[in-house]
């Protein structure tokens, strides 16, 4: 069941400011500045990325991390069930469902955060996961709205924040949850419409209901995503306005970055768009 749980969220797209890999037929794309290169790697299921490091869970479920636009492979834990990336480090869950961290300084070591959980996401100064209930736990900053639940200080421990919680995302000082029933919530930092009308011009610090009918989200720093049941892309944010905006059809994965976004595509193509622009095809590895 918790493996199940957490390999429905495993991201084929995903993208950390201008850094960006695609999961596409088990191969691992990336796109430094010298052009798209595929990582050398057998087969994967899952990527995650931050500002200098790339990671795949693997076939066999080893967590294995690269630096960016450079060979060489470390395996950093096996068993691995889903990976989530950030400055602050890492948070896993492992084929049983645990929920472990590993902090980004040197010499930090694995340490377990709970027994159960199905999603994660590290964010900028704030970590979330859903834990086998649903419910939706928080730690880190909380001076922008981050928990959503009217705290502005900083809590000892994860803190339980909202219920009925399938997927958690989160940038720069804002977070978004997918409920069970496909509703998108946000919180925190809404300086440029990441979280739409709620808390616009500075932020919200309680959950509060920006899209109806989703089935997976991503967010970028200052704009935000959602694709629906029929592979519809929706936006919102800087550059596309406080209401959401259907810009693309067919789209099976998608993560957002600085000022644009990845997109991958049921025909296999991989796009790249600055919302309120046309989007654009990325060059494939020869």
């Amino acid at each position: 069941m918790p493996l199940v749980g957490a390999a429905r969220w495993r991201a084929r797209v995903a993208q950390y400011y201008q850094a960006r890999l695609v999961l596409l037929d088990g191969q691992v794309l990336e796109w430094p500045a010298e052009g798209p290169v595929r990582v050398a790697l057998d087969g994967a299921c899952q990527v995650a990325v931050n500002a200098s490091q790339g990671l795949a869970v693997d076939l066999r479920g080893n967590l294995l991390r690269w630096s960016l636009g450079q060979p060489g492979l470390e395996c950093l834990l096996d068993e691995v069930a889903l990976v989530a990336a950030g400055d602050s480090g890492l948070l896993v869950i492992r084929d049983n469902g645990s929920l472990w961290s590993l902090a980004a300084a040197a010499g930090s070591r694995w340490q377990q955060e709970a027994p159960a959980a199905t999603h994660a996401w590290v964010g900028d100064g704030a970590d979330y996961f859903v834990d086998a209930a649903g419910d939706l736990h928080v730690r880190g900053l909380a001076h922008r709205g981050q928990y959503g639940n009217g705290c502005l200080t900083v809590a000892k421990g994860w803190v339980k924040v909202a219920g009925e919680a399938m997927q958690v995302v989160a940038h720069t000082g804002h977070a978004l949850y997918l409920r069970s029933d496909g509703q998108v919530l946000g919180t925190g930092g809404n300086r440029f419409g990441p979280l739409g009308t709620h808390g616009y011009g500075d932020k919200a610090d309680h959950w509060g209901p920006i899209f109806d009918g989703a089935s997976s989200i991503a967010t970028g720093s200052r704009h935000s995503l959602a694709i629906n049941a029929l592979g519809d892309l929706w936006v919102w944010g800087a550059g596309a306005g406080l209401v959401p905006q259907r810009v693309m059809e067919d789209v099976l994965a998608v993560d957002g970055g600085d000022s644009d976004s990845t997109v991958l595509c049921a025909d296999g193509a991989v796009w790249a768009f600055t919302p309120g622009a046309a989007p654009w095809k990325l060059p494939m590895p020869g």
